[in-house]
């Protein structure tokens, strides 16, 4: 029984080895040997970091039979909205939403994604006494200053007063930042993104010489949206455009971009259909809706998508035991 589980293991990297370097080589050439992992979370986040891969952006296997590949001892002891970026010493980074009433998010590192440092809470709203929460944190590294930006949204009550009740409960949320170069000291936070509109869950991408911004327009009332919107800038610090029209159906949120090729894909938590969605453009004005095309594991919430080697990959798959 373990010789033919054995087997199968290794016949799947064999596959996998030359399926998903032929696809990452053709579709970026400079990624090189690469192949696609999606960070995630089950049910309220109490069990912590889940992992999945993909040859072709659309088809996505859980790793480690789905099990968490770190659980969450910080804060709230919660691990929502999991964002993991890969420095340039190809050191990986790991934010997340710790609970849903801090004024701080979870923060570690790893070599492996297997063996991961001591977590810690970055108390990045401390500062502002009244902040009701830090909500799905992501970082994104900026090759041109060298450092980091890790960006999330916060309700500052009082603060954006002309947009007060059109969210959920109280909430009126707006995105804000700080930056490293080390993880040890951090920028003073400051705001990244309003445009005049409750917003959450922003993710963000380099299209060449601009910056993308994808959103959530987190606005219930007067009229319910909670759709995917885009906004550009020259610089990942902003000023960014203001949001162009939905580019998703309603009711969906925690939006992550990959480009293959061509195409941009940006999947998103259809949450309240309990299922994964995503849209395709060739040009970020058009877009198309591909929901039917992608398949993630069941219970997948809130995730981000990054790259890693063939070799990480192959360590993660024997983690499947």
């Amino acid at each position: 029984m373990k010789l033919c589980r054995f087997a199968e293991e290794f016949l799947l990297a064999v596959v996998l080895f030359t399926t998903c370097s032929g696809l990452i080589l053709q579709a970026e050439e400079s990624e090189g040997n690469k192949c696609y992992l999606f960070s995630s979370f089950r049910g309220n986040g109490e069990d912590g970091l889940h992992l999945a891969y993909s040859t072709d952006g659309l088809r996505w296997q859980a790793l480690k039979n789905d099990k968490s590949f770190l659980k969450p001892e910080v804060g709230g002891k919660l691990m929502r909205d999991p964002c993991i970026c890969t420095g340039p010493d190809g050191i990986f980074h790991l934010v997340w939403t710790s609970s849903w009433s801090e004024n701080g998010i979870g923060i570690a590192h790893s070599k492996d994604l297997i063996k991961w440092s001591e977590q810690k809470l970055l108390s990045v709203m401390k500062h502002e006494p009244n902040a009701k929460n830090c909500w799905a944190p992501e970082i994104f590294h900026d090759s041109t200053a060298m450092e980091f930006i890790i960006f999330w949204s916060t309700t500052i009550p009082g603060r954006f007063p002309e947009t007060d009740n059109t969210g959920d409960g109280d909430n009126n949320h707006r995105i804000y930042y700080t930056s490293t170069k080390d993880f040890r000291t951090y920028s003073t936070t400051r705001l990244l993104y309003d445009d005049g509109f409750n917003v959450i869950d922003a993710t963000m991408a380099k299209d060449g010489e601009r910056y993308l911004l994808f959103i959530k327009d987190e606005t219930k009332r007067p009229v319910p949206k909670k759709n995917i919107r885009l906004a550009t800038g020259t610089s990942p610090r902003g000023p960014f455009s203001h949001a162009g029209k939905p580019i998703s159906m309603d009711w969906v949120e925690g939006p992550t971009a990959l480009k293959i090729g061509k195409s941009w894909i940006v999947y998103f938590d259809e949450y309240t259909r309990h299922k994964y969605g995503a849209v395709s453009s060739d040009d970020l004005h058009q877009w198309d809706i591909i929901s039917d095309k992608v398949v993630f594991p069941k219970g997948t919430r809130h995730g981000t998508i990054f790259t890693v080697s063939q070799s990480i990959l192959n360590r993660l798959l024997q983690q499947n035991d």
